[in-house]
């Protein structure tokens, strides 16, 4: 008999093997025909023209950055808002305490002029 382990094993070699055989499959199975236009570089369906570096103000991602922070933290507080009627005083009092510590993170970004879009 296998004990717990052998199957953890058998499962990470299972799970390396079928992938790589179905690369390999496709990989012989697909049919190549290259020509010019589907080896070309695509980029959002147009040629780049001139330099393809365009440099991003920093502000753009701390923007996003903020909204991703405050976007996961509403996950945290559905499975509260679902339960509520059903949670102790103790509960209530620590998604309180929760809110206002993002209350207080929401403050410092708006003071720091990270939810200015310029």
């Amino acid at each position: 008999m296998l004990n717990d382990w052998s199957y953890v094993a058998i499962f990470t070699v299972i799970s390396m093997f079928l992938p790589a055989a179905a690369i390999a499959i496709a990989s012989f199975l697909a049919p190549k025909k290259p020509n010019p236009i589907k080896n070309s570089i695509y980029e959002c369906g147009v040629e780049t023209v001139g330099a393809t570096w365009v440099q991003f103000k920093v502000q753009y991602y701390i923007y996003t950055l903020v909204f991703l922070l405050f976007d996961v933290e509403i996950i945290f507080l559905y499975p509260w808002a679902v339960a509520y009627n059903q949670l102790p005083l103790f509960a209530v009092v620590e998604v309180i305490i929760f809110i206002l510590i993002l209350l207080g993170g929401l403050l410092y970004a708006w003071r720091k002029g990270a939810l200015e879009w310029v």
